[in-house]
């Protein structure tokens, strides 16, 4: 099913505000941090910003 021309335009407007952060763990450790993420209930990429945010706000102190 084809997506609406004002969903793209929607889509890609919200793709616009976003920035790509790429990371590379090894094979074992990425396993880990996506275990980790699931036992906490938590998209990958939702677990790996909380953990950042955390630690910029205790840096920060």
């Amino acid at each position: 099913m084809a997506i609406s021309e004002k969903k793209a335009i929607s889509d890609k407007r919200h793709l616009e505000k976003l920035d790509k952060i790429k990371i590379q763990p090894y094979k074992a450790e990425g396993q880990q941090i996506r275990e980790a993420a699931q036992a906490a209930g938590q998209s990958l990429q939702g677990y790996i910003l909380q953990a950042i945010r955390e630690r910029m706000n205790r840096e920060k102190q």
